[in-house]
């Protein structure tokens, strides 16, 4: 009985110990779109809070994509996050994603920021609005993105180029609003009062104002924040000589796109993969994505940072997310007729 009585603790302590190892290698794996400076400190909070270790992989999301559907069921990837709607629509079309089914995830997130399937879950809001020169335009002579096609903003225009899925997801967002023969007769006038071609990014979209060569551009805010708060002094200089103008206040709102994750369809750590969701639109995450990455919360009642909160608040297009991605096609053709390359 006594060496019975032993058996079993030896049995109970090896058990523990298993338990306490299991634990400890619990683990999720990501390949993101996003650059790693800009995810890898909120992962590194959920690895401190579970115990859960992450391993992320950075790079271009149709590649990244493409690796995924390429190593199919051996894949090592529990999760896809990426910047844009029509990226997530892409995976989703490509059968990448399986459905995140957790009632946490869904009192979370407003629905038009999540696949109407459930497939994809947005983690966080970048508006699209359009910025101008204080100096050399009033802000009473703005009003739609549609406005943008007028006469008197003839060579006066910046924005990056058609290839740039942001642009898409506009445009895409305008053709559902408006139809395509409108859309694309307001691209048309929009191209011919472009400034430059389209060159660079959204960054040099909002310098190409600072420095004179435009006075109004379309960009995305996260950047402009981070351009405000940058250690770089010319950057600061740059964005300081720049307002914000919210368009379409009376009308469907500022464009507004996500930043979002799904779950891999062979991934191997679903648990942990749920898990990590769940905390990224808790509201310590959703904070930190306004604090330091200078995005809008996906989740109601989180506190904007203090430069958000300067901007002010605007009324959202809540359009449906999924359907930026179902227009995307139709976008590019539309863009590429109008001549915006």
């Amino acid at each position: 009985m006594r060496k019975f009585t032993s058996l079993l603790a030896i049995l109970a302590a090896t058990s523990a110990t298993l338990v306490s190892f299991t634990s400890a290698a619990a683990e999720v794996n990501i390949y993101s779109a996003r650059k790693e400076a800009l995810i890898k400190p909120v992962l590194e909070k959920f690895t401190q809070q579970t115990g859960i270790e992450v391993n992320l992989l950075t790079g271009n999301a149709d590649a990244l994509l493409a690796r995924l559907n390429s190593e199919g069921k051996n894949t090592p990837a529990d999760l896809f996050l990426t910047v844009d709607a029509g990226a997530l629509h892409r995976a989703v079309e490509a059968g990448a994603f399986q459905p995140v089914t957790s009632d946490i995830i869904s009192e979370a997130v407003p629905s038009h920021f999540r696949s109407s399937d459930n497939l994809w879950v947005g983690l966080s809001l970048r508006a699209r609005p359009i910025f101008y020169s204080p100096e050399r335009v009033d802000p009473e002579e703005l009003e739609s993105y549609l406005s943008l096609a007028d006469e008197k903003w003839n060579d006066r225009i910046c924005i990056r180029s058609s290839n740039n899925l942001y642009n898409q997801s506009l445009v895409a967002a305008l053709i559902e609003h408006h139809g395509i023969e409108k859309t694309e007769k307001w691209a048309e006038g929009f191209v011919e009062n472009f400034a430059r071609s389209p060159v660079g990014g959204d960054r040099d979209q909002i310098k190409g104002i600072a420095f004179g060569i435009c006075d109004v551009a379309i960009a995305n805010t996260y950047y402009f924040g981070h351009m405000l708060n940058s250690d770089n002094a010319d950057e600061r200089a740059a964005a300081e000589k720049v307002d914000i103008f919210w368009p379409a206040q009376d009308k469907q709102g500022t464009h507004v796109n996500v930043s979002g994750i799904g779950i891999t369809k062979h991934a191997k750590n679903v648990e942990e993969a749920q898990k990590l969701i769940q905390f990224l639109v808790s509201k310590e995450a959703q904070e930190w994505y306004a604090q330091v990455n200078y995005e809008y919360p996906v989740r109601e009642g989180v506190e904007w940072s203090n430069t958000l909160q300067k901007w002010g608040d605007f009324k959202q297009d809540d359009i449906p997310m999924d359907v930026l991605g179902e227009n995307n096609d139709e976008a590019v053709r539309l863009m590429n007729r109008a001549g915006w390359r």
